[in-house]
């Protein structure tokens, strides 16, 4: 939800849109990753380490990219997002397989 926010307010700007298009399919990929998670809960440690470089990826992508706009705000939409995954990732379903 949150990465179509980001394209609404990159629109403004035609130079960042390009930059953004890059960034926006990463999304995506982290979005199925997700679902995976729900699928195989006994892959849940192999989605944590995706996760986490997911996160300084997209933090120094937008960082440079939203250094003329809004950095802050969506810097922090992202991270809080991927935070919220680890604690699922936190679960200990492995053990019951």
């Amino acid at each position: 939800k949150h990465a179509h926010a980001h394209t609404r307010i990159y629109t403004q700007a035609h130079t960042h849109a390009r930059i953004h298009t890059r960034t926006h399919t990463h999304t995506n990929t982290h979005t199925h990753t997700h679902a995976y998670t729900h699928r195989h809960t006994h892959m849940h440690v192999y989605i944590h380490e995706h996760t986490q470089t997911h996160t300084h990826t997209h933090t120094q992508t937008h960082a440079q990219t939203h250094a003329q706009s809004h950095t802050h705000t969506h810097t922090n939409t992202h991270t809080n997002t991927h935070t919220h995954t680890h604690t699922h990732t936190k679960c200990y379903y492995n053990q019951l397989q």
